[in-house]
């Protein structure tokens, strides 16, 4: 009898070697940014105990470092097997060939148009997909309740238009004997979003539109573009309300209780619900005086390397399919609070009822998604045209010119 248990337990111990030497293993890249990697940990470990043949090995680096390093491994001969990429960075990547096209039998257009928020389409160039969003992203003000309160401003009523933004921003701004800042009504930070508040919301709240020709003609330079520049630039140079980079980011004045309304994207609530000190809401970008609206919506998609084949595609195609599954979704709106890229697992009666993410939710409706050839030195163009109203007192409708200028050529050199 012993030697029956013994020679079965040999079997089993045999069997789990033979399937793990069996295993295929896949590599995933991302950036390195602390909720995104926890909620991908949890999401490979599920994928891993439903399909015991495959193995996932998760690699980040630094924001900074990340283009640079997949294009390396591009360049040696062997791409990550499934990375992430942000949608503006999709030209590059196919240009580039790191992205190789979605099997249209692992994942079917017609699924993937009638199952994801319309702004997938990002993701598609000519007939092919080369990538899919878990999640995606909007933006929204978050402002400090206990801010409100001492400014006297009613927490639980939130400013909805512009001009009632500006008024809470000037009741809320805090500074020493000196004259210096201590605390910014709203925060100025054109490397985070507000690149995107600018370009898709305020020019055209103030009736214009930012690109034609399927955004590869800049289309600002106008009397629209500078009204929407110089209301942004106002809020430092006249109502002084804030300045350029305070505390160096946004979101860190506003972590810190230093800010008393920051525009960010829902991808920021998993960090925000680690503030102490204070308690924080969410309300939609404020309208224009005619109640106009606008929002910009954005996504990071996973896309399957160039270079992967064979019984490495079969797993990476596997792995996609999870990671943009339903059940993912919820566990990355959970984990990172960035919004499900399925209609049917975003628009759910309790998501839209939330405080928190119905107002990201409702933004999704009207908004609008900047289609970058190089998001990086697009956006590079935008700091640049405020930098030189802000600090070097530049008339805004100089700077403007020169930025559409600057734009137009980086579109066209990339074409």
């Amino acid at each position: 009898m012993r030697k029956l248990m013994l020679a079965s337990l040999v079997a089993g111990f045999s069997t789990m070697a033979f399937n793990a030497a069996q295993a295929v293993e896949i590599e995933y890249w991302q950036y390195i940014f602390e909720t995104r990697v926890k909620a991908m940990d949890k999401l490979i470990a599920n994928f891993e105990k439903a399909n015991p043949d495959i193995k996932v090995k998760q690699t980040t680096f630094p924001y900074d470092d990340y283009q640079t390093r997949v294009i390396a491994a591009k360049m040696a001969g062997k791409t990550p097997d499934v990375m992430q990429l942000f949608y503006g960075w999709l030209d590059k990547f196919v240009a580039g060939d790191i992205l190789q096209p979605l099997s249209k039998e692992a994942f079917p257009h017609d699924k993937i148009e009638s199952d994801f928020f319309s702004i997938v389409s990002a993701m598609k160039r000519g007939e092919e997909y080369y990538g899919l969003p878990t999640a995606v992203r909007s933006l929204a003000v978050f402002y400090n309740k206990k801010l409100f309160e001492e400014a006297g401003l009613d927490p639980n009523n939130p400013p909805q238009t512009l001009e009632a933004f500006v008024e809470a921003a000037k009741k809320t701004t805090k500074r020493d004997g000196a004259g210096n800042l201590t605390t910014v009504g709203v925060t100025m930070d054109m490397a985070g979003q507000d690149h995107h508040w600018w370009r898709e919301v305020l020019v055209r709240q103030y009736g214009g539109v930012p690109y034609t020709d399927n955004d590869r003609k800049v289309a600002y330079d106008t009397e629209a573009g500078d009204k929407a520049l110089k209301f942004y630039t106002d809020l430092q140079l006249e109502h002084k309300v804030s300045e350029q980079k305070f505390m160096d980011e946004g979101q860190a004045a506003f972590r810190a209780g230093m800010a008393a309304m920051t525009i960010d994207g829902t991808f920021r609530l998993g960090s925000f619900r680690t503030i102490e000190g204070f308690e924080w809401g969410v309300t939609e970008l404020p309208a224009n005086a005619e109640g106009v609206r606008s929002n910009y919506a954005s996504y990071f998609a996973n896309g399957i390397g160039s270079t992967v084949e064979g019984e490495k595609l079969v797993a990476a195609q596997k792995f996609l399919d999870y990671i943009s599954s339903p059940e993912a979704m919820e566990i990355w709106l959970e984990e990172v609070g960035e919004l499900p890229a399925r209609r049917s697992a975003a628009q759910t009666e309790k998501n839209l009822a939330d405080p928190i993410y119905g107002p990201f939710l409702k933004g999704l409706e009207y908004a609008h998604t900047t289609m970058f050839v190089d998001e990086a030195a697009q956006r590079q163009t935008a700091i640049d045209m405020v930098n030189r109203v802000a600090l070097e007192k530049q008339p805004t409708k100089d700077s403007l010119a020169q930025a559409a200028k600057a734009e137009q050529t980086v579109i066209d050199d990339a074409q």
